[in-house]
């Protein structure tokens, strides 16, 4: 190992301790004003993190308040998520490289896009619900929405991103406008797309929480929802804790994915 590596290597380390004491100080400061000396919070406004974190083990077993686990919501709202994600992707990537290609596709569907960008994917929640009642599907196409705008406009900013000369070099060689697509302008924005999809699913899973919230009877936001109302501080910051760690997990393996396509090489 060279001597420039073994730095590199010492400064990583140093930073995830960093991390990791950030991560300690924070829960000793929380416990510290709860149930250390400091306690000045009472517990039915602000449970400490011993009292969390034995709620949310408990909550994997335990069916009250609502009727149902922990795992119950988790798979609930994940369902919702990736069902949702997963036609927002398909929907907007080929759309925004067909608008990034094609001037006349980006002239028909930019004003309707510039219109509905803005829109919370959350606002879009009580009208499926008049439309579709309580159900799946006017969550999963609120999340579809949320995703439509990040992978659309990253696909497209990928497409734009072409180089010139290696649109010239393709013409050169006698190639298509529809081949040099394919295998110039395509393979040459997948890290924009890639980027799209990473920041659609944060976009998504925080879109789900809300979305549940206003109508669902299983999910992480009808938990928090439903806890609200009958003061159960300790399963609302459970239930939060399980969207960041489930959040963080899922935006690390589309991470991973990502980081293993770029590093074989393949695009």
């Amino acid at each position: 190992m060279t001597a420039k590596k073994a730095r590199g290597k010492k400064k990583k380390h140093s930073y995830i301790w960093l991390s990791v004491l950030s991560v300690v100080l924070f829960f000793f400061v929380w416990w510290l004003f709860t149930e250390g000396s400091l306690g000045t919070i009472k517990e039915n406004v602000l449970p400490g993190p011993i009292k969390v974190f034995q709620t949310l083990i408990d909550k994997f077993s335990n069916k009250n308040p609502d009727g149902a686990t922990m795992q119950v919501h988790l798979w609930a709202s994940l369902k919702v998520t990736l069902t949702g994600y997963v036609i927002g992707c398909l929907v907007g990537i080929p759309l925004g490289i067909l608008m990034g290609w094609y001037e006349k596709a980006d002239m028909f569907v930019n004003p309707i896009f510039d219109f509905i960008r803005p829109i919370p994917g959350i606002a879009w929640t009580p009208l499926f619900i008049l439309l579709f009642g309580i159900g799946m599907l006017p969550k999963v196409i609120v999340i579809a929405l949320a995703t439509f705008g990040p992978a659309l406009v990253n696909a497209y900013t990928g497409i734009r991103q072409t180089k010139e000369v290696h649109i010239w070099v393709g013409q050169t060689f006698g190639a298509s406008k529809g081949e040099i697509l394919r295998k110039i302008a395509i393979p040459s924005s997948i890290p924009f797309i890639l980027t799209g999809m990473r920041v659609g699913l944060g976009v998504a899973w925080s879109t789900i929480i809300g979305a549940e919230m206003l109508a669902a009877t299983a999910g992480l936001g009808y938990l928090i929802n439903l806890c609200r109302g009958i003061y159960r501080p300790d399963i609302i910051i459970a239930s939060m804790i399980c969207v960041g760690v489930i959040g963080a997990a899922l935006g690390l393996v589309l991470t991973f994915l990502e980081r293993q396509l770029m590093k074989g090489g393949r695009w």
